[in-house]
C-alpha cells in the first residue's frame, strides 16, 4: 500500500512546493517509487518537474471532475524519475465544479483507488488555502507534512493548520496523523530562527524533524531548469539536506 503524505500549510511562501519536489526527487535516489500530485492551480510543482503546464493534454482538474480515467493524466517518469499528475491554472474552476456534485471532498480518493501503477509514497502539493483541493488531499491522506519557516507568523499558521487536521480528522479521515514539522529557509545566524525553532522543539517534540532546510541559492535556481536541486547540483547545500530528510523520513516509516 502506498503511503500519501499531504504537504500542507495555509500560509504560503514556505517552501511546500520545493518540498514535495525535492524530497520526491531523493525518495526516488533511494529506489523508491514516487507519485506526486500538484494540486496548487499556480502549477509550480509541474513546472519545477519539467513538464509544461500550459501544453497539458489532461490535468489534475479532469481526474477531480471524474472526466478522465486518473491512469491517463499520469505523467511517468519526469526528468526528477518520480511520476505526476499535473496542474495548472484549469485547477482553479475546481471549487466551482465541486460544489454540487456527490462525493466532493473524496474525489481524489476515489481517483487513486484506481491507480494501476504501484507507488510506494504519494506526495501531494496543497495550494496554501483551506480550499476543497486542500480538504480533497487532506481526505485522502495518511498523514501530513508541515514546512514551514522559523518566524513569528509561522507560528500562528501552525496552529490554524492543526485547527484544520483535527476537524478533516473528526468529519472525514480519522486516521490522518501529522507526519512531520519541517523547519524550511533556516538561517542559524537568526535570532529569531532560533528562539522560534526552540519553541517548535518544545511544543512538538519528535514531530519536528532533525533535518533543517537551510536558504539556499541552487534550490531557488532549480524549478526554472525543470528539475529539483538534487539534479540540478547535487552537492549543493539545499541537495544534500532534502537527502537527509529523505533518510529521516524513511526510518520513521520504517518504524511505524
Amino acid at each position: 500500500m502506498s503511503r500519501v503524505v499531504a504537504i500542507t500549510n495555509q500560509k504560503g511562501g514556505v517552501g511546500k512546493t520545493t518540498t514535495c519536489v525535492n524530497l520526491a526527487a531523493s525518495l526516488v535516489a533511494t529506489k523508491r517509487r514516487v507519485l506526486v500530485i500538484d494540486l496548487d492551480p499556480q502549477g509550480n510543482t509541474t513546472m519545477g518537474s519539467g513538464i509544461e503546464k500550459n501544453s497539458l493534454s489532461y490535468s489534475v482538474l479532469d481526474i477531480l471532475t471524474q472526466k478522465v480515467n486518473i491512469n491517463k493524466v499520469v505523467h511517468q517518469n519526469t526528468p526528477a524519475g518520480y511520476d505526476l499528475l499535473p496542474a495548472n491554472g484549469d485547477l482553479t474552476a475546481a471549487e466551482v465544479e465541486l460544489i454540487q456534485v456527490q462525493q466532493k471532498e473524496a474525489r481524489l480518493r476515489i481517483a487513486l483507488n484506481k491507480l494501476e501503477q504501484p507507488y510506494d509514497f504519494i506526495l501531494i502539493d496543497c495550494p496554501p488555502s483551506l480550499s476543497m483541493l486542500t480538504v480533497n488531499a487532506l481526505a485522502c491522506a495518511d498523514s501530513v507534512l508541515v514546512p514551514m519557516q522559523c518566524e513569528y507568523y509561522a507560528l500562528e499558521g501552525i496552529s490554524a493548520l492543526l485547527n484544520t487536521v483535527k476537524l478533516i480528522k473528526n468529519s472525514l479521515n480519522p486516521n490522518l496523523v501529522i507526519e512531520g514539522i519541517l523547519r524550511t529557509m533556516y538561517d542559524p545566524r537568526n535570532s529569531l530562527t532560533n528562539d522560534v525553532s526552540h519553541q517548535l522543539i518544545n511544543h512538538f517534540g519528535d514531530l519536528v524533524y532533525r533535518t533543517v532546510i537551510p536558504r539556499n541559492v541552487r534550490l531557488a535556481e532549480a524549478p526554472s531548469h525543470g528539475l529539483p536541486a538534487l539534479m540540478y547540483d547535487k552537492h549543493s547545500r539545499g541537495a544534500v539536506a532534502y537527502l537527509a530528510l529523505a533518510s529521516e523520513f524513511i526510518r520513521q516509516q520504517e518504524k511505524k
